[in-house]
């Protein structure tokens, strides 16, 4: 089922973007096992005197729902930097994408996700996606963290930006 999404999904430009990040196959029932990984990336991007570049975010690569989901805890920065153990880098790829903000507890996002790939594909856009073996495997796609639980308690009050690559014309 899709939800009417209170405004339009936009289509913008973004660039390459370095990031550093940690790998899990998850499901949804051990989805902490890669969520909890954020506040571990940003100690050790602080503990080396390195800013993020933006909000934290998890990358969904494989999807194959409601089995396992290869996905990644990351962080933007504004430099690559060498990874050490768990910690990774990687480049978010230069591209047209499909973002939506979402405004609302965070169990909703698969309901929100859902709605904006409607509203794509409705579109004709193509998603930068192709379907294996192992489930959709995404050239793209984030879920963007833009509020700090911490400052913001209430979960029906989160930010998260959903972030889908197009395929390149």
């Amino acid at each position: 089922m899709t939800t009417n999404l209170p405004v339009d999904p936009a289509v913008e430009k973004r660039p390459a973007v370095p990031y550093v990040a940690v790998r899990r196959n998850v499901t949804p029932a051990t989805f902490a096992e890669i969520a909890d990984r954020v506040p571990v990336i940003l100690g050790w991007l602080a503990a080396r005197g390195v800013a993020a570049a933006g909000a934290p975010f998890l990358r969904y690569e494989i999807i194959d729902m409601p089995g396992t989901l290869g996905v990644e805890a990351g962080v933007p920065l504004a430099a690559p930097v060498e990874g050490e153990g768990e910690i990774h880098p990687a480049t978010l790829p230069a591209g047209r994408y499909v973002t939506y903000t979402h405004v609302g507890h965070p169990e909703r996002l698969v309901e929100i996700t859902a709605a904006v790939l409607a509203w794509g594909t409705s579109r004709g856009l193509a998603w930068d996606m192709e379907h294996t073996d192992q489930g959709e495997r995404w050239a793209c796609r984030l879920e963007v963290f833009k509020t700090h639980p911490a400052e913001v308690p209430d979960p029906d009050d989160w930010v998260t930006d959903l972030v889908l690559k197009l395929a390149d014309a």
